[in-house]
């Protein structure tokens, strides 16, 4: 969108969400929101994912993710309302849908970093079975590179942030209020 352009009106189903998810994203969250869009594929309108949360585990926010992705592609319509905060992990959820259907709260904060590992490897063998060590430890690395490319990949789609800002800025946490998320084209409106 054109930043001169004026962002379009707010869908009214934004102020009756569904799916209402706040906190930390894990296990809980995760079926929180599973039995939720699951009791409203079908109804009439828009399905609409509200989403408070300070961060949490990834592999979680990517769950959430295949499943707005699964049910976008069974026909159904899904809508994401960010409120207050949205950071981290929160962002890997918000990125599952288009650009045109991410919505924040006036005031809402989006926090966007890297992709973190916390691993120790102890060596202390036969070589060739410390190189098998070191590895795997690489290979959990490389996944993880790549599951941040696919997710910066989309959270960036028909906005004008490049993946090479976006890799460089996530290095060291990037803050976003939404009005700057609406500048640079990473959601579709403000309410």
């Amino acid at each position: 969108m054109p930043r001169d352009a004026t962002p379009p009106n707010p869908p009214a189903a934004l102020f009756a969400p569904q799916v209402r998810l706040d906190g930390r994203l894990d296990d809980d969250m995760f079926r929180t929101f599973r039995d939720a869009l699951a009791e409203a594929v079908g109804q009439d309108g828009p399905i609409v994912v509200e989403l408070t949360t300070m961060g949490g585990d990834a592999d979680t926010a990517r769950r959430i993710a295949t499943d707005v992705r699964i049910a976008r592609e069974r026909g159904a319509e899904l809508l994401f309302f960010g409120k207050a905060v949205v950071y981290s992990a929160g962002v890997n959820v918000m990125s599952a849908f288009p650009r045109k259907d991410r919505w924040l709260a006036r005031g809402t904060s989006l926090l966007i970093h890297s992709r973190s590992i916390a691993l120790t490897v102890n060596l202390d063998g036969p070589l060739a079975a410390e190189r098998r060590k070191l590895e795997v430890a690489l290979a959990q690395v490389d996944e993880g590179l790549r599951l941040q490319s696919e997710g910066f990949a989309d959270l960036i789609a028909g906005s004008d942030v490049t993946l090479q800002e976006l890799e460089e800025r996530a290095a060291g946490n990037w803050y976003l209020d939404a009005d700057a998320a609406l500048a640079r084209g990473l959601i579709a409106g403000v309410v």
